[in-house]
């Protein structure tokens, strides 16, 4: 059901509309009007039964909760939705020619798909703007010296620049692997077990009927049904882990720095935001908190489309695909989110220079033990600026957004 406000996902209300199941049950409806008109392009339905039937489609207000409900006797949502939509079609020859040739999967795999590809513009958005962000960090404190810790130590002089240029390179490889999931988004098509059989007696044509369903979704044909090959679901779950990951350590790094013992860095304020119940000299890092907890949740929903995909049987599985949905479902909900609170997190993030100079300089001692003599730990920042560049420049080169 979709009565869940995300009392305890807070800041779930930023994926307000994507994956819920009104978005699913629209996918699905828009799944079957471009089914109709692709049998349209093969003569199996004329043109003007095609467009009347996707207009009815599309005017089709169902009850989301009833349909739920309805299809626990199925065991998915589509049979109760296809049994809508020939009883609207309002002629019986006509409501035949409803989801022919297809199957529950074809329709249901295609439809998360297009959800999928919806949050994918969200994701990619705010991740464009995490970049520009964190290239504007990189290049104001390009020459800003902080202390480099390695496993919790002081370890040598770094600058601020490297840290978020690292931080941006982090998310070019996260958005380099969104484009590539996003630009292979396949249609699923392979009517009852993968053959396409009752497409091939409707039409002789079921390729070139798959070819046009793909095409009037915006959609990839791969050449094949992928019932039980579920690569394109791990391999978009692995991206959207891979943007968790990159935001994680952003914002794990964020809520240490801003210890205040450290006080290098801290969260932008905002009203009514990070106070305590109790103690009213907090400002809570909520924004880094929120993110973190989604890295943390996120590969642990990968690897559940991961177990699904090892236990897809036959030519169509039973309960390793209906084990995919929930955590599809919620892994785009959650990396929507992680990015929306990042974007924000990292656009307003304030850096203290002075408080990382004093303690560069404070600890100049141990920060340059590894080359033996005391001095400026400016002086020992090695190839950190070329580093820096080196991501910028890629940023330039790499990112569509500018």
């Amino acid at each position: 059901m979709s009565d869940d406000h995300g009392l305890l996902a807070p800041g779930s209300h930023r994926a307000a509309g994507i994956a819920d199941d009104h978005a699913v049950v629209a996918a699905m409806l828009r799944v079957e009007a471009a089914w109709l008109r692709a049998l349209a392009t093969v003569g199996t339905v004329e043109a003007d039964d095609a467009d009347r039937l996707a207009g009815v489609v599309a005017g089709l207000d169902l009850d989301v909760a009833a349909l739920a409900a309805a299809g626990e006797a199925a065991g998915n949502p589509v049979v109760p939705l296809v049994a809508a939509v020939r009883g609207a079609a309002g002629d019986e020859r006509l409501a035949r020619l409803v989801h022919a040739g297809l199957t529950s999967q074809d329709v249901l795999d295609t439809a998360l798909v297009m959800v999928a590809r919806d949050a994918l513009a969200r994701i990619d958005a705010d991740v464009a703007a995490i970049a520009a962000a964190l290239a504007g960090h990189a290049e104001r404190h390009r020459d800003t010296v902080m202390a480099g810790r390695t496993l919790t130590q002081y370890a040598v002089p770094v600058t601020f620049g490297l840290t978020a240029a690292q931080w941006l390179a982090g998310v070019l490889d996260a958005a380099a692997d969104l484009a590539l999931v996003r630009d292979r988004l396949p249609v699923q098509c392979g009517g009852a077990a993968g053959t396409l059989a009752l497409v091939d007696h409707l039409t002789g044509k079921p390729l070139v009927v798959a070819e046009a369903f793909a095409a009037e979704l915006g959609l990839r044909w791969p050449g094949a049904p992928w019932h039980t090959r579920r690569r394109p679901v791990t391999r978009l779950g692995d991206a959207l882990v891979g943007v968790c990951d990159a935001l994680g350590v952003i914002a794990s790094d964020v809520a240490l720095l801003g210890r205040p013992e450290i006080g290098e860095v801290r969260e932008g304020r905002a009203p009514d935001r990070g106070g305590s119940s109790t103690m009213p000299h907090k400002q809570n890092p909520v924004l880094s908190v929120l993110v973190r907890s989604a890295a943390l949740q996120a590969p642990l929903l990968g690897a559940q489309l991961h177990s699904a995909a090892a236990q897809a049987v036959d030519q169509r599985p039973d309960g390793a695909w209906h084990s995919e949905w929930p955590a599809l479902r919620r892994l785009l909900q959650l990396t929507v989110t992680a990015a929306s609170q990042a974007a924000e997190l990292v656009s307003g993030l304030e850096v203290d220079v002075a408080t990382m100079r004093r303690r560069a300089e404070g600890a100049a001692g141990q920060l340059l033990a590894e080359r033996g003599a005391a001095g400026d730990p400016r002086d020992y920042l090695g190839a950190a600026g070329a580093v820096v560049d080196a991501v910028l420049d890629r940023m330039r080169g790499e990112n569509p957004h500018g």
